[in-house]
């Protein structure tokens, strides 16, 4: 005969198990129920652009896969911003989900006020595809390796210049973050544009720039400019003898662009599952890894929780950058 304590055990054992199922019936139909209508795929800067392409790619398979369409979105201004708040305050549930970029991390540094959270208001869905700014310079500047670029910017303290399409992007991040770690000063030039920051290395107006592979590949091909390193973690198959940073010196260098999708806060875990599963899949199909070499990109494809690490620690990582080097944004 069971005491009144073991009654009561197995009745709340019984409600327990009652509670699980019923729950696990709920996220079971939320995701069989999942998409049951268009999906807004929100791309926070102007068409044409590299995270607008990656976007679009991916919508077009999405819609394939996921049998309903996904419409990109264009809101732009405020250096992402506006279309980051209007995913912030969107419904949670996964009918709204945005391309992000470094932007997303930087610009809780960078902006006096900005009108949500980048970490709590936010869910995680996969980190794309990571790629390397390229160090390059004009070919009569002379230095062909990393420690001639710090050997020269300490003789001459003051005088060798960095160009970058926007103050507070990753090219310029990219260029305050080499002065900080081989304790040099070089002064950033910005300029209206990644176009005009290239053109200002080829014709001299400026030593060097932190720039994307692609556009600058076509100069170091014709010597134009002189390619010294690269910023990521490896080497890239678009330049394979060119270093690292990080390989010259300074191991824990890293920066450049990287491509996320993420979602409204609260979204079901079982409809975020989903959607990594299915970006996952793309990301990694033959034409999607060949159209991401060509940019000189490397895919991730990442799980919800490595990209939310990823987000949380960029987020303090460049946070401590930008608050040595003094960067301010109007």
């Amino acid at each position: 005969m069971s005491t009144p304590v073991q009654r009561q055990s197995m009745q709340c054992a019984r409600t327990f198990l009652l509670v699980l199922l019923v729950l696990s019936g709920v996220s079971a139909s939320r995701a069989q129920g999942f998409p049951s209508k268009p999906i807004r795929f929100i791309a926070p800067f102007a068409a044409g652009g590299g995270s607008d392409l990656i976007a679009r790619k991916l919508a077009q398979a999405l819609t394939g896969s996921l049998g309903q369409s996904v419409v990109v979105d264009n809101r732009t201004g405020g250096s992402g911003v506006v279309g980051t708040d209007i995913v912030a305050k969107s419904a949670p549930d996964g009918h709204t989900i945005m391309m992000t970029t470094p932007t997303f991390t930087v610009n809780p540094s960078l902006m006096a006020k900005i009108p949500y959270d980048n970490i709590r208001d936010f869910a995680p869905i996969t980190l794309i595809a990571t790629a390397p700014h390229l160090l390059a310079v004009h070919p009569s500047l002379p230095v062909k390796a990393v420690k001639d670029v710090v050997a020269l910017a300490k003789a001459r303290p003051d005088q060798l210049t960095f160009s970058s399409g926007s103050t507070g992007g990753s090219s310029h991040l990219s260029g305050a973050l080499f002065n900080s770690m081989a304790r040099i000063i070089m002064t950033h030039i910005p300029y209206r544009g990644g176009g005009q920051a290239v053109l200002a290395i080829m014709t001299g107006e400026v030593s060097m720039g932190f720039v994307d592979i692609v556009s600058m590949l076509p100069h170091v091909t014709t010597g134009r400019v002189r390619a010294v390193a690269l910023t990521g973690l490896k080497r890239s198959a678009v330049l394979p003898n060119t270093p690292t940073i990080a390989e010259s010196g300074y191991p824990d260098f890293q920066s450049g662009i990287w491509y996320g999708v993420i979602a409204p806060a609260r979204t079901p875990l079982e409809v975020i599952a989903r959607l990594n599963t299915e970006l996952i899949k793309i990301v990694r199909t033959p034409d999607f890894l060949a159209s991401l070499k060509a940019e000189g990109a490397d895919v991730v494809a990442s799980s919800p929780e490595v990209f939310g690490e990823h987000i949380r620690r960029e987020t303090s990582r460049w946070a401590a950058v930008i608050k040595e080097a003094k960067i301010v944004t109007n």
